[in-house]
C-alpha cells in the first residue's frame, strides 16, 4: 500500500506547506538527506496551538498536537521528494513547551512518531530526542524538526 493510500485509509489529509515565519527555508537538501525546519501544530484555519503543556494543555492534548506536526512534516517531505514513498525518516528533535515539573516529553512527541510509523511503516521509524523548553516561538505547545533520507 502506498503512503498516500495509507493516509486516505486513516482519513487524513496533508496540509499545505506553511511559509516560513522568519528568515529560514522549510527544508535544506544535501545529497539524499534533507533537514526539515521545525514545525508547530496548526489548526485548520492556520493558527497555532500555543500555551504550556501541563498548565494549558494535557499530555493527551499535546500528543494530538505532535500528531498534527507529523502531518506537516510529511507534507514538507512530500514536497522535497515528490512522493511519500521515496522518503525515510532518520531523526526527529521534538521540543515541548512545558511547565518545569512536566516530565513526559517523550510521550507527547510519540504523537508524531506514532503517526509516521502508521503512515510509512518501517520507513517512519527514526532516532529521536524529546526535550522540554521554557518557551517556543509563538508559544507553540510543541515544535518538531526532522532529518529525512530520499530514496531513489
Amino acid at each position: 500500500m502506498t503512503a498516500e493510500a495509507k493516509l486516505a485509509e486513516l482519513g487524513l489529509d496533508l496540509p499545505a506547506v506553511a511559509a516560513p515565519v522568519a528568515n529560514y527555508l522549510p527544508f535544506k537538501q544535501a545529497g539524499d538527506l534533507a533537514w526539515i525546519s521545525g514545525q508547530g501544530p496548526r489548526r485548520p484555519d492556520g493558527t497555532f496551538f500555543s500555551g504550556k503543556v501541563g498548565r494549558d494543555y494535557t499530555r493527551a492534548e499535546a500528543y494530538d498536537h505532535a500528531r498534527l506536526v507529523g502531518l506537516d512534516l510529511l507534507a514538507v517531505a512530500r514536497q522535497v521528494a515528490g512522493s511519500l514513498d521515496r522518503i525515510e525518516f532518520v531523526k526527529l528533535l521534538g521540543m515541548v513547551n512545558a511547565v518545569p515539573e512536566f516530565a513526559e516529553h517523550g510521550l507527547v512527541i510519540d504523537g508524531c512518531s506514532d503517526l509516521l510509523v502508521e503512515v510509512l511503516g518501517e520507513r517512519g521509524r527514526h532516532a529521536r530526542a524529546s526535550v522540554g523548553m521554557g518557551s517556543l516561538p509563538s508559544q507553540l505547545t510543541v515544535e518538531i524538526e526532522a532529518i529525512i533520507r530520499i530514496r531513489p
